[in-house]
This record gives C-alpha cells, structure tokens and sequence, in this order.
C-alpha cells in the first residue's frame, strides 16, 4: 500500500490534536487567560462559550467545502486556518478582538475534525481501516485527560499562558507538509455553489449559536429569569426543528439526515453525543473535585486523568485488533466497557473527604480500559454502513455535528446537577446543623455566637470562625454533589446499555464486511 495518504493522514492527526488540545486547556486555564488578558469572570465566559458554538457549526460544514473545494486544498487551508487565528489571541488589543478571534479559532476548530474522519476513510483500506478509527477516536478519549497535563505544563512548569496559544504551530506546520505530500490534488467543484444551502446554513448558524449559548450561559445568568435566555431558547426552538426539515428536503444539503434510517449509524450518532457526555466522568469530574476540595492546582490534580489518558494508547490498538476477529460481536465489546465505566462510577460515588488523588486512580483504571471499548465499536458499526465514497464526507458530518453539540450539553448537564442537587445538599446540611445545635442552646434565650460542630466521615470537628464553618459546608456540598453527580452519569451509561441491546445489529470488522459485500 502506498504510503503518502497514510502521512496525510498523521497529518491531519497532528493538527486535529493540536486544535483539540487548544480547546481544551484553555477551558482549564481559563481563570490563567482571564488574569492575562485582566478581564473578569463573566466576560471570561464568553472566551469558551463563543468557541464552543462556532465549532458546533464548523463541525457541520466541512465536509460539505471538503467535497467542492477538494480534499486537499482545504485540509491546507483549514490547518493554516487554525493555527493563525490561535496565534494571534495573545496579541490582542481588547476584549473584542479576543472575542472575534475566538469565534474564528472555534469555526475552524470545528472544521477540522471532521476532516480526521473523511480522511480516514478516504485513504484506509478496509484490512487496515479499524486502526485507522483508532487514530480518530484518539482525539475523543485520549485528548481529554491529556488536556491537564499540558495545561499544568504550560502554568506551572513553563508560567507562559500565552503558550497555550501557540502550542498549534509545529504540529500545525507538520501536518499541513504531510497534507501537502499525501493527498493527490483533485479538481475542485465549484458548481456546487450554484446549489450552496443557504436557509440551511443560516438556521444553522442561529439554531445552533442559541442552542449553545442557552446551555453555556444559561446557568449563569439564572436561565429563564433572564430575557436573553428565553430569547435564545424560542429562538433555538424554532430554528433547529426548520433546519431539520430543510436538511431532509434540500437536493445537497450539509446533513444527510437519511444516512440516521441505518441502525448501526443512527446508534453511532446517538451513542458518541451520549458517551462524551459519560466521559466526563473520567476527566471533568475528577479534576473539579481535586481543585475544588482538596485545593489541587492543574499540575498536581493531572495525574488522575493522565490515567486514562494514557490508556487509550494502549488500548485502542488493542480494541481494533480483537474487533478484527470475526467471533467478536461488537455489540458485546460495547457492553463490557459500559459495565465497567458504570463501575468506575459506582466506585467513584463513594467518594468522601479524606480521597485525594490516589483514591482515585483504581477507578480511573476503569475508564481507561472500558472507554475505547465503547468507543471503537461505535465507532466500527457506525462507519461499516458507509458503502460508498461520496457518503463518507456526509458521515463525516453526522456524526461529528452531534459530538460537537455534546460539549455544550456536558457543560450545561454538570451545571445542571451542581445547581440541583448542590442547593439541595446545602439546605439539607445547614438545617441539620441547626436542629442538633438548638437544643443545646434552647431556654439559654442567647443563639451561639460561633459555628457549631460539623461531622464529617463520622469525625466530630470543632467549632470554628464562621468563615471556618462555611468552608466546611461547602466542602461537604461539593463532595455530596460530586457523589451524586457520579450515580448519574452512571445511570446515563445503563441507559447507553440499553440502546445498545435494541438499536444496532451485528456487523463484521470491515475487512469481512466489504469483501463480503
């Protein structure tokens, strides 16, 4: 096999890693890019929210420009793209250019990653096409938990913010050079902008920008008690369903919605929105813990995630070379690793106020070896529909348009729990406090000037400051909540299990299934 398209191929890789980790941690050094820039916290928030929502809709229009502009002029472009609007941010005069620069980045972001799928099965052969979705899948397992190795790196170890930014430019370099070496040069076609989507792609640009922005920022500025939110929740709700149906009718359109009346590639799309946002157990939650209750910083609370992380490099090869095996259901494989992610959080709710880092990294064990095992079948079963050549930009598109919407959802979903069961949480604590504390005060006709005692794990804790005893509660909020938010990404995975058991069929690794075929 010639092996310039498999050097395209690392090379896409390259850049689709270095945007991806761009991404990442500066969401984990935000509060680092804040102080840099001296911008406050809630102007900061826009920093990733505009990002996120760009990139959603990138992630729907590459493959589209991939087709009409050719493969291999806007992966160059795309890469170029990427890492000059990443280089620019920390020279930015103000606030709004940091903003514009940000909505750029995250557009061409999103563009890039589905350009990792389209090559892959583009220039992989059916024999080697399983470790080719290895590599893809690298960026939804592996870059994650990486993602607070390197930004601790960057903090602590090099105290440069700004490298953050420029951390794209030799792997956004090498990968445009092997881009430029591998993919042959087609003609591009152009008349396909005589047909360009017009009502699509502006539905999808104001559906999908409200859409991220409500679930971003919905939180923060109390949800529907804030005018802009219930604008941006009728507007969502109007644009998106229009998008749908002018998806479905429109002769070339970004999304072809038909490809979902596929089983196994109805449960890729389903499953990858719905994985990611189990994932997070693996990575967020754990480093939100470390920081938040046991006062970790970036570089001491990354060794939990780089577990998993780590994992992955051993065990996506692994998962491809046992799916290659015409006895191994995919379906099965599935399942273990969904058994064992639902253990790792049952495992991981116990958690109290003596765990620090090393209790967790028996659970992180688990997620290391049960996430590519979800996501590898996945993964095959999806793409094994994908039967001819001018299908795959268009799988590209559907399967990566909901991965993008799922770092939105997971954001808001954390959120969601924090605010829900963490006021929950709270009121409970401080009316228990209250109530073992009054009968000792009650007939004195004098309320205690300090805290009470606060158990905690069993411990009786003496009293404090009050600022002491608030300290504590919130302590205790985090780790019940943190508890709670671990049982319910698990229930998300048994009902992950499900859809497996129901949604998709039994299909052999590529190798059989196209010779077959």
């Amino acid at each position: 096999m010639d092996v310039k398209p498999l050097l395209a191929l690392g090379g896409v890789l390259l850049a689709t890693m270095a945007s991806e980790f761009n991404d990442q941690v500066s969401a984990i050094a935000l509060v680092d890019i804040r102080g840099g820039f001296g911008i406050g916290h809630d102007p900061g928030t826009w920093i990733d929210s505009l990002y996120t929502s760009a990139e959603i809709v990138g992630m729907a229009l590459s493959p589209w420009f991939l087709v009409t502009l050719t493969h291999r002029l806007w992966a160059i472009g795309v890469i170029a793209g990427c890492c000059l609007f990443s280089v620019l941010i920390p020279f930015s005069p103000n606030i709004e250019a940091i903003y514009a620069l940000r909505i750029l980045e995250g557009l061409f972001g999103g563009l890039m990653v589905p350009l990792l799928m389209a090559t892959a099965l583009r220039v992989l052969t059916p024999d080697i096409r399983l470790y080719g979705l290895a590599v893809y899948a690298l960026t939804a397992t592996f870059t994650p938990g990486l993602a607070a190795t390197l930004a601790a790196f960057w903090l602590h170890t090099l105290h440069a913010w700004q490298f953050i930014f420029f951390e794209p430019i030799p792997f956004c370099a090498l990968g445009a050079l092997l881009v430029w070496y591998g993919l042959p040069q087609d003609p591009p076609v152009l008349k396909r902008f005589a047909m360009l989507d017009w009502r699509g792609l502006i539905l999808l640009v104001v559906g999908t920008g409200a859409l991220s922005t409500l679930l971003l920022q919905g939180d923060r500025l109390d949800w529907f008690n804030s005018p802009f939110i219930s604008v941006l929740a009728l507007v969502s709700a109007l644009a998106i369903p229009l998008l749908l149906v002018n998806e479905w009718f429109h002769p070339l359109p970004f999304l072809k919605l038909q490809m979902l009346g596929k089983r196994n590639f109805a449960y890729g799309a389903v499953g990858l929105f719905t994985f990611l946002l189990i994932a997070q157990s693996g990575s967020t939650v754990p480093l939100q813990y470390l920081q938040e209750v046991q006062g970790y910083r970036p570089v001491q609370a990354q060794f939990a995630t780089l577990v998993v992380s780590a994992g992955q490099i051993v065990m996506l090869p692994l998962m491809a070379l046992l799916l290659d095996n015409k006895w191994a259901d995919a379906r099965a494989v599935s399942l273990v690793g969904m058994a064992l992610i639902l253990a790792s959080c049952i495992g991981s709710s116990s958690i109290n106020v003596v765990w620090n880092r090393d209790q967790f990294y028996l659970w992180q064990a688990l997620q290391a070896v049960g996430q590519p095992m979800v996501v590898m079948p996945l993964l095959m079963m999806a793409t094994n529909t994908v039967t001819k050549e001018t299908d795959g930009p268009f799988a590209s598109a559907l399967i990566n348009f909901p991965r993008a919407v799922a770092e939105a959802a997971g954001t808001w979903l954390l959120e969601l729990i924090t605010r829900w069961r963490g006021a929950l949480h709270s009121v409970n604590i401080v009316d228990q406090v209250g109530r073992v504390r009054w009968p000792l005060v009650q007939g004195s006709g004098v309320l205690p000037t300090s805290p009470p005692p606060l158990l905690a794990d069993g411990q009786p804790r003496a009293p404090g400051s009050l600022e002491a005893f608030n300290r504590i509660v919130e302590q205790q909020v985090t780790i019940l909540t943190t508890a709670d938010t671990y049982l319910i990404l698990g229930a998300i995975t048994v009902a992950l299990m499900v859809i497996v058991c129901v949604l998709p069929v039994r299909t052999l690794p590529p190798r059989l299934q196209f010779s077959k075929s």
